[in-house]
């Protein structure tokens, strides 16, 4: 009969080697898990931010339809301020909050808001690709009311389509324009229903003069990739203008039965375009 003192003596000896077998599991898991290479393969995957500019006479919510698909799309986004003080000023401040996002930025300009990621992105490395939307789309020296061309809404007398802030004329660089209720139903926000187009109106964001007519700086799309969605019925920037812009900058082009505010009565669209340059 075993002595059962015998027994209990030998089980440190076998719980000892277990414990080691354990530790040498580990150890050679640990060994084979390599967290620089681990880390590489996130960044591999995962997805740019989308940074949203949006142009003259609106604010961030007008990409709400757009942020919503690519968010559920899985996508981290950003639709930013644009202050529509000034082209250099304006482009200062979207490239000092692209400066601060982690990884690569897909970086999309609606109307002006596209003059502004020209000349915000020019030189950041982390901005991969550019993105056009119904959107001017400069060269050096150029300005938004030269690129609009005689064809333009905005082409005829301004005291006829805006209203100025302060009223007295002649206006100055720093005076705030609006745009007459006439203009945004007949020219502006074409595509989209009369309760949204008094939503337009009512909420616009005025910008100053002096932007419309400042030149713009050394162009980002000559050394990034570009995409541009062209909408056929637009009447502030007309498709005529978008294609000579897009076609210069060597742009992705996609055409889209839609007036300038496409990414409204458009999104799913506008949405593709973007995420075609997100994955590209």
């Amino acid at each position: 009969m075993r002595n059962p003192l015998t027994n209990w003596a030998r089980r440190p000896k076998r719980r000892g080697r277990t414990l080691a077998f354990l530790l040498a599991a580990v150890a050679l898991g640990l060994a084979s898990f390599n967290p620089v290479q681990s880390a590489a393969g996130e960044q591999r995957g995962a997805k740019p931010t989308i940074v949203l500019v949006h142009g003259s006479w609106a604010d961030g919510s007008s990409w709400n339809r757009v942020t919503e698909r690519l968010q559920d799309d899985g996508y981290t986004v950003r639709a930013i301020p644009n202050t529509l003080r000034s082209v250099a000023g304006d482009a200062a401040s979207v490239r000092a909050f692209v400066q601060t996002v982690p990884g690569p930025v897909v970086l999309v300009g609606h109307s002006y808001g596209g003059f502004v990621i020209t000349n915000a992105a020019t030189g950041l490395p982390n901005v991969k690709a550019l993105v056009y939307v119904n959107a001017f789309a400069p060269d050096l020296g150029e300005t938004p009311f030269q690129l609009v061309g005689p064809d333009s809404a905005l082409a005829v007398e301004p005291t006829t389509i805006f209203d100025f802030v302060p009223a007295t004329l002649p206006p100055t660089p720093t005076t705030e324009v609006y745009l007459k209720r006439s203009t945004v139903f007949s020219s502006f926000a074409t595509g989209l229903n009369s309760d949204t187009k008094d939503l337009v109106f009512a909420t616009q964001r005025p910008g100053a003069l002096g932007a419309l007519n400042e030149p713009s700086a050394a162009p980002a799309w000559k050394t990034i990739k570009s995409w541009s969605a062209i909408g056929t019925k637009d009447q502030i920037i007309p498709a005529s203008a978008q294609r000579t812009m897009s076609k210069r900058a060597g742009a992705t082009i996609t055409e889209y039965d839609a007036g300038h505010l496409g990414l409204m009565s458009a999104p799913g669209v506008v949405t593709k375009v973007i995420e075609h340059a997100a994955r590209s």
